[in-house]
């Protein structure tokens, strides 16, 4: 009866490991747009950077670069905050591989945008 035991255990620990190894290929830049419910369009950048289970890098802003705060990963999604201007813009996002869905939120107001890879 041991035996299911142990392939169960090596079958759980393969897929943690591969969901690990995949959002590992989140580091890199990704670009996109937010779009507002007035029509408005903001460019967004994000250069991630992956170490562990933390998420760090930087968001590019009108007011420049600015560093990625709190940043953690689970799984294959993700949460981080950047602030501006002393308000602090929460980001919730799930890492597809080829895209990223990120949700952005600042009080109330709450946007979604989809990012693609720089090459």
């Amino acid at each position: 009866m041991k035996t299911p035991k142990i392939i169960t255990t090596v079958i759980l620990l393969c897929c943690f490991l591969t969901g690990f190894a995949t959002v590992e290929n989140l580091n890199g830049k990704w670009t996109g747009t937010l779009k507002t419910d007035q029509g408005d369009e903001y460019p967004l950048l994000y250069h991630f950077k992956i170490n562990g289970a933390e998420l760090s890098g930087t968001a590019k802003t009108p007011k420049g670069e600015l560093p990625i705060n709190d940043g953690k990963i689970t799984g294959s999604t993700f949460t981080f905050n950047v602030m501006i201007n002393n308000m602090e813009i929460d980001h919730s996002g799930k890492f597809y591989g080829d895209s990223v869905g990120v949700d952005i939120s600042m009080g109330d107001i709450k946007s979604h945008a989809t990012l693609t890879r720089i090459p």
